[in-house]
């Protein structure tokens, strides 16, 4: 651990971006803070340096990308059916089972070292989970944690429970990769050809379905910007 905390974070809006590259993105800027980390190991406490924190915004092309501990029968869609769709199925590192991102889908990817804030990667996912219940209030929505699922709910308990927002996430040497998608203008069709993060008995929503209208751009930048505030509250930071 460094001698010192630092939960200032460095904001990168990456646009539209394929799900490949952005994933080399994070693993680089991972590397970065875990070879920085085990730099500090060899120094005494005074020459250490602080590690960086990151939090990237992003949008996929219709992209499927299952995780480590998933299971290839919840992808529904068969090559033919993929190239007909225009998605890709990719095999991730992340936490959690299958999902699909997509245009009108607002991913984050916060790159952390826990060791700046808190070592504990239950507390990360409950705060991960809370800026974004925190976000959807203040559009009306009463988003919720469901028991043993990671994700934001709403209406969990009832027959109509849907998940708004998944979530996975991948740790190394206390550092974070991968994150959320939140569904906003999200065409949900496209969850029918998955059984989303390996759950049949719930449905997938958005923004766009449970406000009935469609998000502008205006509207969508505002959206980063309430997401932004509550990360720096939930997470005790700053932007650089």
């Amino acid at each position: 651990m460094t001698r010192t905390q630092n939960r200032s974070l460095n904001f990168q809006e990456l646009g539209l971006m394929d799900y490949e590259p952005a994933f080399d993105l994070q693993e680089k800027l991972m590397k970065t803070i875990i070879d920085l980390k085990l730099e500090n190991r060899q120094k005494c406490e005074d020459e250490q340096v602080e590690t960086p924190n990151y939090l990237l915004f992003v949008e996929h092309p219709h992209v499927y990308t299952i995780g480590k501990s998933g299971d290839d029968h919840n992808m529904l869609a068969n090559a033919k059916k993929l190239e007909e769709i225009n998605a890709t199925f990719v095999k991730t590192n992340r936490g959690g089972d299958i999902t699909y991102h997509g245009f009108g889908q607002l991913v984050g990817y916060p790159i952390l070292d826990l060791d700046n804030f808190k070592s504990d990667i239950f507390l990360y996912m409950r705060n991960l989970e809370e800026v974004i219940i925190r976000t959807i209030a203040e559009y009306g929505l009463n988003g919720e944690r469901s028991e043993g699922e990671t994700g934001v709910w709403l209406d969990v308990g009832k027959p109509y429970a849907r998940k708004i927002c998944a979530m996975g996430v991948k740790t190394s040497k206390w550092v974070t990769m991968h994150g959320f998608g939140l569904n906003v203008n999200t065409d949900l069709r496209y969850f029918e050809y998955i059984i989303p993060c390996g759950i049949r008995d719930k449905s997938v929503t958005s923004l766009q379905r449970e406000l009935e209208r469609e998000f502008s751009e205006a509207e969508m930048a505002e959206l980063k910007e309430k997401i932004k505030k509550h990360f720096l509250a939930v997470f005790e930071a700053s932007f650089i």
